[in-house]
């Protein structure tokens, strides 16, 4: 029995999800073995534990192991807490890593010690992490460790997923800094690990921030005289938004408008703009970042594609 074209395509984007997201296990895993790991930063979370274990023991294996063993439990957890399809395609981009950190050959791209090029294998590693967990979670997956539980918090209390990661940082460095001042003894290599840290840290979280906005929140006002025909744009796209429709006379003209307004995720904002132009291509529309909203606001899950959702907006 032959498949519909429908579900032919529907095959096609499932397989070039996953291929992406293999692509972005590759990356997070080359970030970490040739720029990270040898710049001798503390990683968030429990990575940041293995990794700090490895530094002591001056073990590579260690680290994959202890890594390995975190990533199998956090996984279990979005198996039970989280969507399915984000678990899958978790898991999917962690093997990814764990594979490639041990088979990658081992290159030099720059020398680390401070005096030299540390500096640029930091940056470079937190552009690159940083990269890779958008990559991710745009394909509604995710590399793993505190990205898991950063979509867990983030669907929760409505923050940007690089935020978590922030938090998750104070625990593994706080225990990278504790290690590395019992192997060394003194305080200024610690001091030195802990700047190059936190620029690590920083520059990750900021790159996918901005490369990540299913949590970044917009709002959108149009000022149209099809208010019904933009109501309905809004509603057809976004099935899980809703909209308040207000009266409006303008300055010089006297004329009646209307003011239709929105608040969508900056994600779905593309989406909502073009099915604005389509249903009145002579409306003026602004749209601006929102700082904070009420916590009944819904968003869909990050392992659930944007469209029809049970959840409740306002």
């Amino acid at each position: 029995m032959k498949s519909s074209p429908s579900s032919r395509r529907l095959d096609g984007r499932i397989a070039m999800d996953y291929a992406v997201i293999v692509g972005g296990g590759l990356l997070y895993a080359a970030a970490l073995k040739y720029f990270v790991l040898p710049s001798s930063v503390i990683l968030t979370g429990s990575e940041g534990i293995a990794v700090a274990l490895s530094y002591y023991f001056d073990a590579y294996w260690l680290f994959i192991v202890l890594y390995s063993v975190f990533q199998a439990a956090l996984l279990l957890f979005a198996k039970l807490r989280m969507p399915a399809t984000f678990a899958r395609r978790s898991l999917v981009t962690v093997v990814t890593v764990v594979i490639a950190l041990m088979l990658l050959p081992d290159l030099r791209f720059a020398a680390p010690e401070p005096e030299n090029e540390r500096i640029l294998l930091v940056l470079f590693g937190g552009l690159l992490a940083g990269t890779a967990k958008a990559i991710a979670f745009r394909r509604r997956g995710s590399t793993g460790d505190e990205d898991i539980l950063g979509a867990y918090f983030a669907i929760k209390y409505l923050k940007p997923v690089g935020s978590i990661a922030v938090i998750a940082a104070v625990v593994s460095t706080e225990f990278g800094m504790l290690l590395a001042l019992l192997k060394h003894g003194e305080f200024e290599p610690v001091v030195n690990t802990l700047m190059y840290t936190c620029i690590y840290i920083f520059a990750s979280a900021e790159t996918l921030n901005n490369l990540y906005h299913r949590f970044s929140l917009t709002a959108v006002d149009v000022v149209s005289r099809r208010s019904k025909q933009v109501g309905q744009a809004i509603v057809s796209s976004l099935p899980h938004r809703t909209f308040i429709v207000q009266d409006g006379r303008g300055g010089h003209s006297s004329d009646e408008f209307d003011l239709v307004r929105t608040v969508v995720t900056k994600e779905e904002l593309p989406t909502l703009l073009r099915a604005i132009n389509r249903a009145d291509p002579d409306s003026f529309h602004y749209h601006f970042e929102l700082q904070g909203i009420s916590r009944r606001y819904y968003i869909p899950p990050i392992g659930q594609p944007l469209g029809p959702s049970s959840g409740q907006s306002t």
